[in-house]
């Protein structure tokens, strides 16, 4: 008999990197924010199945702000059938059933490739990426699922109240003068785009893609400043992450000044920090502003609702590298902030392990 894994409410949804219609590799952990329906309907070519669109398709809900629907493929041939419309509806092709298998539609140990029993199911998703509720086929319409969906409370309301995205924010970190010197380096030698890192066949490696994230970096060389900078965190944010996360920094990863400008449409679509395994090694986020005169440019966790936060002139929002999170197009001015990112020891003998998955033009790193 067929095994099944079997999620229940409260439950964290799993993650999983699998080709949409419209993305070849979409990273399902991106999605935080908005309630998520997962659709395992396992062929398109099912009478049942298209009824099933249809009244999704007619539905509001599914906007990409309240919800977004998610339908769930295993035939080759609905790539032919199906259609996405964004916002709002995407559909994963799960060919090789790697999330069918992951959240219960697929025997957890069908082979890939091979004929599998799929069990058609709903998993309803909170903005957190935890399970709702399950609705099976068998005994649940699309009228019911629909209704259960309109019936939920706006997403930031979604745990009954309005929740506070667990992060630090701590001002006085840098002195005003600080400040000034900082971003006088980078006027001095002006930034380069700095792009992202994504894994691409096991390998972590840079691109450049300005509807994900536009932002110019000056790396900063001077020893000086960099020992000035390593002072002040380790005084100022390092005690505070004990206290709050009794976690213990030993480590600090990249010196930087980056410039969010307006002239430039510049922001950063949400991501998380760790995903890659050049990354992986990551922990604490730090993001310290060295001005605040610009609008826009401000730091939100869509996970824990709309909000978004601005730390003062020399004031830093620390947080978990494995939260998603997001930088707002800058309208007016220039955001200019310093960005290192804080781990462990522990933390650095994986990141020296995970050298050899580094891609060209990533600097590898020795403890």
């Amino acid at each position: 008999m067929a095994k099944y894994r079997n999620l229940t409410a409260g439950d964290p949804a799993p993650w999983f990197k699998q080709r949409t219609l419209s993305n070849p590799k979409f990273n399902f952990d991106s999605i935080g924010g908005r309630y998520a329906v997962l659709c395992f309907f396992g062929s398109a070519s099912a009478p049942q199945t298209q009824a099933i669109f249809k009244a999704v398709a007619a539905d509001p809900s599914f906007d990409d702000v309240k919800a977004s629907f998610f339908g769930i493929s295993n035939d080759v041939g609905d790539e032919a059938r199906l259609a996405e419309r964004i916002p709002g509806i995407r559909f994963f092709l799960d060919f090789d059933g790697t999330a069918g298998q992951l959240f219960g539609a697929l025997p957890v140990d069908a082979q890939q490739g091979g004929k599998a029993s799929v069990r058609p199911i709903w998993v309803i998703l909170d903005p957190t990426l935890r399970v709702l509720k399950v609705f099976e086929f068998a005994s649940s319409s699309v009228e019911t699922v629909l209704s259960y969906v309109k019936s939920l409370p706006p997403p930031q309301r979604f745990a009954g109240i309005e929740l506070q995205a667990p992060i630090l924010v701590l001002p006085n970190v840098f002195e005003p003068e600080f400040c000034r010197k900082l971003i006088g380096l980078y006027e001095k030698h002006g930034g380069i785009e700095s792009g992202f890192v994504r894994e691409v066949d096991g390998k972590t490696v840079k691109v450049n893609d300005h509807a994900h994230k536009r932002r110019k970096d000056y790396d900063i060389i001077e020893e000086d400043v960099m020992a000035d900078t390593r002072h002040r965190i380790h005084r100022r944010v390092v005690p505070e992450i004990a206290k709050v996360h009794q976690f213990h920094v030993t480590r600090m990863e990249r010196y930087i000044v980056a410039c969010y400008a307006a002239e430039d449409e510049a922001h950063f679509n949400a991501h998380r920090d760790n995903t890659t395994s050049g990354t992986a090694h990551r922990r604490f986020a730090v993001s310290i502003n060295l001005n605040d005169d610009f609008d826009g440019g401000e730091v939100s966790f869509p996970e824990y609702g709309p909000r978004s936060f601005k730390a003062p002139a020399g004031g830093a929002i620390v947080f978990s590298c494995s939260l998603l999170h997001a930088v707002s197009k800058v309208t007016h001015g220039r955001r200019y902030a310093f960005l290192p990112f804080l781990y462990d020891d522990a933390a650095a003998k994986i990141r020296e392990e995970n050298n050899r998955f580094l891609g060209e033009g990533i600097g590898s790193y020795k403890t």
